[in-house]
């Protein structure tokens, strides 16, 4: 790590919504396990080539997003067995499943190149693995049982995760991005001028890759942990601010304990916080 600088201060055609919904349940000539379905969906957008928005939101589940070539949103969905739940019974001697108990619907809904993947039954975990043209931007939230990664798409990235890492390779935009258990890293192509951005995490480590000629004004912290840096930094070594609140005759002193700085001659707001690990602001090679 010795060649990082330690920033650390101080401790449109078509209108028509398309749904499309995928019960998993096991049929004739399909794997027998009501508990593990597996889906693929394939969905034409309303205006092919120009961009749009991808929206998700699990309770238990990983996502993976990655950008492709093609003009159509296609998702994978995979239905994990519910720890603890019931799994289905072996069909009797003679017969053939024709539903199952508990089964579950995928729905996919797309509107003006608007494409929004949702869950009827939020409890069961389910895994998702989505391919988008590459100029998509992303509103992708889950919970429990998995992280969120992206690949080479290019949009605005609001990514929201509470038990897992987030990781964005090779993006271009911006993004606002924020866990609480688990890695924050990110790696940028590009990055959208005069766009504020912010990465935060509670337990673990932020790790943030830019282009040589990001130009912004950064906000860093971290509780008990180190901030590094291998850009140019002016790092603002201005007394820390004191804020005096007063109340019942008491008056409290805070102190602002976070890392400024700029990065060629400064811009928009790039904040990066974390409580238990270290902050790693890096330059592409």
């Amino acid at each position: 790590m010795s060649h990082f600088l330690r920033l650390s201060l101080a401790p449109a055609a078509r209108q028509a919504t398309l749904a499309l919904a995928l019960l998993a349940c096991a049929v004739p000539g399909r794997a027998q396990d009501a508990n593990n379905s597996k889906e693929t969906l394939t969905v034409p957008l309303s205006a092919p080539g120009k961009p749009g928005t991808l929206e998700v939101g699990l309770v238990f589940g990983y996502i993976h997003v990655m950008g492709y070539n093609g003009k159509d949103v296609v998702v994978d969905a995979s239905f994990r067995p519910k720890q603890g739940g019931r799994r289905a019974e072996p069909a009797p001697a003679g017969m053939k499943r024709l539903s199952s108990a508990g089964g579950l619907n995928l729905t996919v809904e797309e509107k003006n190149n608007h494409v929004e993947v949702s869950v009827e039954v939020p409890t069961q975990p389910v895994d998702l693995t989505i391919k988008v043209p590459h100029n998509f931007s992303l509103q992708l939230t889950t919970v429990n049982n998995g992280d969120i990664t992206v690949n080479n798409v290019s949009g605005e990235l609001e990514i929201s995760n509470v038990n897992g890492a987030i990781q964005l390779t090779d993006v271009s935009g911006s993004a606002v991005a924020n866990t609480v258990n688990g890695n924050l890293t990110a790696t940028f192509k590009s990055v959208s001028s005069g766009t504020p951005m912010a990465f935060s995490t509670l337990n673990g480590k932020v790790d943030v890759t830019f282009p040589g000629n990001l130009k912004a004004a950064l906000k860093m912290k971290s509780e008990r942990g180190e901030v590094f840096s291998d850009f140019d930094v002016a790092v603002d070594k201005a007394a820390n601010k004191v804020t005096r609140t007063s109340q019942n005759g008491l008056t409290r002193l805070s102190t602002d304990d976070w890392t400024y700085g700029k990065v060629n001659g400064g811009g928009a707001e790039v904040m990066m916080k974390t409580m238990n690990g270290n902050i790693y602001l890096r330059k592409a090679k």
